[in-house]
């Protein structure tokens, strides 16, 4: 006897990538179970599935930074107690964070593919299920975008939930409405613009000076990047990006905020023409503005 349920829940999370930086993402999370039917003629009932499987997967992977430890071009060491120090190298353009150790999920591969965190997903549900699921099916997938969406991550230190997390993000769609219409240039625009992109906050910059970064960050200057540093009630979060791959806001990077910088942005480009925006954070989800 199988049981499936689809769309379980989403990960919005990010992850280092050698190529791209730090890239954020959204995937769904669908889920197949099979075994014997327990004593009320169940494998295993639905608020049970959401209550053992999402919340696994919500603890350990959702709103985190996905780091792949096998990847020669990324250090990891404990900093203090319950944190620790994370170093993507790229030349001009490495990542360099100290974190708690909430703020991370550490993957056994070199790369972060839907494939190694599907494997890493199959690690953390190991022996957590009733005995009489006897077998296990996880599927990861993206939402089905038409249209331009781009990938971006952030943190929100006034946020009471994982949130916080200087270092999570989404793979999000943006709709322009010009009068009315939708304007697929001007979408793909943004999209270009925010493509792999960290969205910091300027009330949270700090100088490069002033972060406790490991030796592996010795080598950057302000030229080239941003420090970001605050305390939230995980603790203390510190992040040094490429400028190259930041866009600064003079705001807080919560997506209703985000809907109404980008309207800002855009509404010079459609003079005296009536502009909304609807700026999703990840799947299903986000904030509309108009001007």
């Amino acid at each position: 006897m199988k049981l499936f349920v689809r769309d379980l829940t989403v990960i919005d999370a990010s992850y280092l990538c050698e190529q791209r930086g730090m890239v954020g993402e959204s995937w769904i999370l669908d889920v197949v179970m099979s075994g014997e039917l327990n004593e009320m003629s169940m494998v295993l009932d639905f608020s049970r599935v959401k209550k053992q499987i999402k919340q696994l997967v919500d603890e350990f992977v959702d709103h985190r930074l996905i780091v792949p430890t096998r990847n020669s071009r990324i250090h990891v060491a404990e900093s203090q107690p319950g944190y620790a120090t994370v170093d993507l190298l790229r030349d001009e353009t490495s990542i360099h964070l100290n974190c708690p150790d909430q703020a991370y999920c550490f993957i056994d591969d070199d790369a972060v593919t839907i494939e190694s965190v599907t494997r890493h997903l199959y690690q953390v549900l190991d022996g957590k299920l009733p005995d009489n699921v006897q077998g296990l099916e996880l599927t990861l997938r993206h939402e089905k975008i038409q249209g331009a969406f781009y990938h971006y991550s952030h943190g929100l230190k006034k946020h009471d939930g994982n949130c916080q997390r200087i270092a999570h993000g989404h793979r999000s769609p943006v709709e322009l409405f010009v009068d009315g219409q939708r304007d697929a240039e001007l979408e793909q625009q943004w999209a270009q613009r925010w493509q792999d992109i960290y969205l910091g906050s300027r009330e949270d910059e700090v100088a490069l000076s002033e972060l406790n970064l490991s030796k592996h960050a010795a080598g950057i200057s302000e030229l080239t990047h941003y420090g970001f540093r605050y305390q939230a009630p995980q603790g203390e979060f510190e992040l040094a990006i490429a400028r190259s791959e930041t866009e600064m806001l003079d705001t807080d990077t919560t997506v209703e905020l985000l809907a109404h910088y980008i309207a800002e942005q855009v509404s010079p480009m459609v003079a005296g023409k009536s502009l909304d925006v609807v700026a999703y954070e990840g799947v299903g989800k986000g904030a509309m503005a108009s001007v």
